[in-house]
């Protein structure tokens, strides 16, 4: 696995995250009930963000944009076999949907890599490919779904070796456009729950479903104001997150990982129980909504997301702000958040950001869960693709829409 095109040249957009020692800001967010004027960026509004595209398979090979340098740098990881696309997709080179379009990816790299063999020895390289992609990171669905997408057309193809490369390579292909359009579909429902002008904080980085959020509130004519999470400590929030809605020409305000739930406060102090103006939130105003993805939710509705969500939930529930989870579809091998593995990362990584020590030397000890499970009464509604749910009833309710689809 090489990384190749490591320019310094940020991507389109400019140095869109601001000057990160001295912490200037995105881009001024204008007073409440102001008009969402574009917002002056180093290069014109992008219709199709750069991470919108960061998966390609090329030449023979595999390349990933490295999401732990972007913005500043705009850098492509190669993986020739899909047990490099696995290294890439555990190392953090790429996350949220980006694991199932790498996985995609890898199967078609890896149907093309079986054109000489045996049909037999053909489908077992197939499936020992899988083994690896779905296997990258315990807790992000998204491989899983991609290699079993891919090796059902695999068992339906003709005896011969041609034809199961076909197969593999069309389901790689039809599984990241069937992807695509059920996000679309996602946003939309989303859009539906939101009024014009909204003010919405999400955490991380929701990468396809962001991209077609927003492209679907255009298509509605509607606007909205962001706040985004930093999300320590790969910073996904302040790199990934703020520089694509920045992209787009979204007004966006960068919080760190604490300010959450003050921003949560702002404009709820009747419920608070506190002093009005007790906390320092100017400039923000108030959230009308959390909205994040999640990278799984169970039958009974608990979420799974980027740990850090839990507790920003526990705070929307506090001053009455909704929080919508947004997943194409519940798990249906996960009755409830006890079958499902929430993967622990190395400790090490706490200690540093981006490659940095940031912790003292004499620190030694950390813990690492990437992700936490939000309980279903802290959720308003799970958004799928077929519509947003009530979350302890999510399972039954989504099956059911499927039937009288």
């Amino acid at each position: 696995m090489t990384t190749t095109g490591n320019a310094t040249t940020p991507a389109a957009g400019g140095s869109a995250l601001g000057d990160p020692v001295h912490g200037a800001p995105v881009h001024g967010t204008p007073a409440r009930g102001a008009e969402f004027d574009a917002p002056v960026l180093d290069a014109p509004v992008l219709d199709a963000p750069v991470l919108d595209d960061s998966v390609r398979v090329e030449g023979g090979v595999v390349r990933i944009l490295d999401r732990r340098v972007f913005p500043e740098t705009v850098s492509w990881v190669t993986a020739t076999d899909a047990e490099e696309v696995g290294a890439a997709i555990a190392g953090m080179v790429t996350q949220s949907s980006g694991p199932l379009f790498a996985a995609y990816a890898g199967l078609e790299m890896t149907a093309l890599q079986v054109a000489d063999l045996a049909p037999d020895a053909a489908r077992e390289r197939l499936r020992e490919a899988g083994r690896v992609l779905e296997s990258a990171r315990p807790t992000n669905n998204h491989p899983r779904e991609a290699v079993a997408h891919v090796l059902a057309a695999v068992d339906a193809a003709d005896a011969g070796t041609a034809s199961i490369v076909e197969a593999a390579v069309d389901a790689a292909r039809e599984g990241a456009a069937i992807y695509r359009a059920r996000s679309r579909r996602l946003g939309e429902a989303t859009v539906e729950l939101l009024p014009d002008g909204a003010r919405i904080l999400t955490h991380c980085w929701m990468d396809t479903y962001l991209i077609e959020f927003v492209r679907a509130a255009r298509a509605a004519g509607k606007r909205f104001e962001w706040v985004a999470t930093e999300t320590r400590p790969y910073l996904q929030g302040a790199r990934l997150t703020a520089h694509t809605l920045a992209e787009f020409g979204e007004h966006v305000t960068l919080i760190t990982d604490g300010m959450g739930a003050a921003a949560l406060a702002a404009g709820h102090d009747a419920d608070s129980g506190l002093e009005p103006g007790a906390r320092h939130t100017a400039g923000i105003g108030p959230i009308d909504a959390l909205v994040t993805a999640a990278d799984r939710v169970s039958l009974d509705g608990s979420v799974v997301n980027k740990v850090g969500t839990l507790g920003l939930a526990v705070a929307a529930h506090a001053f009455g702000v909704p929080f919508y989870a947004l997943v194409q579809a519940p798990d249906a091998e996960a009755p409830t958040a006890a079958d499902i593995v929430v993967e622990s990362r190395d400790p090490g990584e706490v200690l540093h950001t981006l490659g940095r020590r940031t912790a003292s030397s004499l620190v030694t000890e950390a813990w690492y869960p990437a992700f936490d499970v939000t309980p279903s009464r802290f959720v308003s509604r799970i958004v799928t693709d077929r519509g947003a749910f009530e979350p302890a009833r999510v399972g039954e309710l989504y099956a059911a829409a499927g039937e009288h689809a």
